[in-house]
Parts: C-alpha cells; structure tokens; sequence
C-alpha cells in the first residue's frame, strides 16, 4: 500500500513561497510508484485517492484489513517557518520498528541518496501514526525540505519526482525479492 501523505487540504503543508502543496509532490510520486511497480506485476493499493483528507485511523486500518503485505507513506519535509539550510533525505521507522520495517528503510534511505545525490540524514524513529499502528513492515519516507530553497525548486521537477520513484521502487523490489 502506498500513502501519499498528507491529503491536499491539510493546511500548512507547502512550500515557503506558496508554489507547491506537499500533497502535490507526495500525491505524483506516488502515482509513479504504482505505475512502476505495476510495470513489474506486483499489485499496489492507494491508502487514498487524492480528492480529500482521509484521516490516518482510516488509512492504516484499511491497511490491516486488507492484509497488505508492506505501508509506504511519501512525504516531503520541512522545518520551521522560515527558509533554511536544512536538506536531505530521511526515512522513518515505528520505534518498536520489525526487522523487515528496519530492512525496508535501509533499502530505500540507500536507493534515495544514492540516486539524488542529496544529504543522508539517515534512518530515525518516531511515533507517527502510519508506522505505529500497521500490523506490516511500514516506512514513513522525507524525500527533501520543504523549507530549503534549493530541495523545494527539486521537489517541484518532474525529473527529481521521477527519481524519487524509480530509488523507492528499486527498494521495495529489492526488499520483495529478500523477504
């Protein structure tokens, strides 16, 4: 199942001058996703389909219901209020994260430096809702800020969301293909 993060209403999430909302780059992103993994015969669900907000209970108990076999929530970060030189590329587990959550966020934190070239912030922990309360290996992915002027200018490319998708498929194939 992929998430694309926040729903297009959710206020506050955007770049600094206004230009992009997060669910703009987190809602593509995600559709290259599927359309790759697709290309590849491995069936993708969407937590939502992009028209309004649906709450977190709901995405990670559809989730459950389905048996899904791997969450993956795309996002794009931020930090503060004002712009900054904080860049790069970080990949969250749950803290009580599973071995295969732990493996899966390696995977993608790699496939997503490596093929951005953009800072390794490394792989954290949080208690964020999407990786808490799903009963599968789950990832939460920041795949730059927001609030930096150069990492808002790639998140709104084309070309930097296409690689942004093709470093995520590469990793989950690669973790499918170890699990």
């Amino acid at each position: 199942m992929l998430d694309a993060g926040h729903g297009p209403e959710t206020p506050g999430k955007q770049t600094l001058d206004g230009r992009m909302k997060e669910f703009e780059f987190n809602h593509t992103v995600t559709r290259l996703i599927k359309k790759e993994l697709e290309g590849c015969g491995v069936v993708v669900i969407l937590s939502h389909l992009g028209e309004s907000d649906i709450p977190l209970r709901e995405r990670t108990a559809l989730a459950n219901k389905l048996g899904v076999q791997v969450f993956i929530s795309i996002h794009a970060n931020a930090y503060g209020t004002t712009w900054n030189e904080v860049s790069g590329i970080e990949t969250f587990t749950y803290t009580k994260a599973s071995d295969q959550s732990k493996i899966l966020a390696i995977l993608i934190q790699e496939s997503l430096c490596s093929l951005l070239n953009r800072k390794d912030r490394g792989i954290k922990q949080a208690d964020f809702a999407v990786v808490r309360d799903t009963k599968m290996p789950s990832v939460l992915v920041e795949c730059g800020f927001m609030t930096n002027k150069e990492e808002a200018e790639l998140l709104q490319t084309e070309q930097y969301r296409l690689l942004c998708a093709k470093a995520i498929t590469f990793a989950i194939l690669s973790w499918k293909n170890k699990s």
